[in-house]
């Protein structure tokens, strides 16, 4: 099951380190250090502050580490775990640590390969999978609003508005594959057809707790 995970990471580093010179302009190369020996600003904290900037192949790789195995990610796995087994759902994998310890493996390997996906099939058009937040300027509605806006939608090269295509792909595509290494009874083309739109789903309370989580925890915990 890892080895799944771990190949899909490798190939998909293998595959944006190369784009430059595949297709050039496709991915814009790291920022170059400041000059007069001034520190430069990581990519990954520039690109919200400046994001008609178009994201690096560097920052494609950390996007996919961070959706796959940051904190959030596998928080959201033990609950999807936890609740699958709680439930028995599916009932192939069964009521016990073993069915939790099967539903987690399944749900991390076959994100790892979505996100992979997205991330590497974008760079050929320029797609910008990460979620940028309105902020709490907006109204309530309006930032809701704008988070499920972005579960169809994605940042182009430019900064504009583009239908997320690499994700139209990837997580039909990634539910689809996995039936390849899950257990009988779970891998039918129903199946996957749930996935997919449980997919969506998960995209838009991924980009809703992106959009409010920020103010929850520097109203909460009191940081930035």
């Amino acid at each position: 099951m890892f080895c799944k995970i771990s190949s899909s990471i490798l190939l998909l580093s293998s595959a944006l380190w190369a784009q430059p010179q595949i297709l050039p302009g496709t991915v814009a190369p790291d920022p170059p250090a400041a000059p007069n020996g001034a520190p430069s600003v990581p990519a990954a904290e520039s690109s919200s502050s400046n994001p008609q900037r178009p994201i690096t192949a560097r920052e494609r790789i950390q996007w996919v580490l961070k959706s796959t195995f940051g904190p959030a990610s596998l928080a959201a796995g033990l609950f999807s775990a936890g609740y699958g087994t709680l439930v028995d759902h599916p009932q192939v994998y069964g009521p016990h640590w073993e069915g939790f310890g099967d539903r987690y493996g399944i749900r991390l390997s076959g994100l790892a390969l979505s996100n992979s996906m997205e991330a590497g099939l974008g760079a050929a058009w320029g797609e910008d999978p990460r979620y940028k937040r309105v902020g709490e300027e907006a109204s309530f509605l309006h930032r809701l609003g704008h988070a499920g806006e972005m579960t169809f939608m994605a940042q182009n090269r430019d900064g504009g508005l583009m239908p997320a295509y690499a994700r139209f792909i990837a997580i039909p595509g990634s539910n689809v594959i996995s039936n390849a290494w899950r257990a009988p009874g779970d891998n039918e083309a129903g199946n996957a057809a749930v996935r997919i739109g449980l997919g969506f789903f998960r995209r838009f309370g991924s980009n809703t707790f992106d959009e409010f989580w920020p103010d929850v925890r520097h109203k909460v915990f009191h940081r930035e």
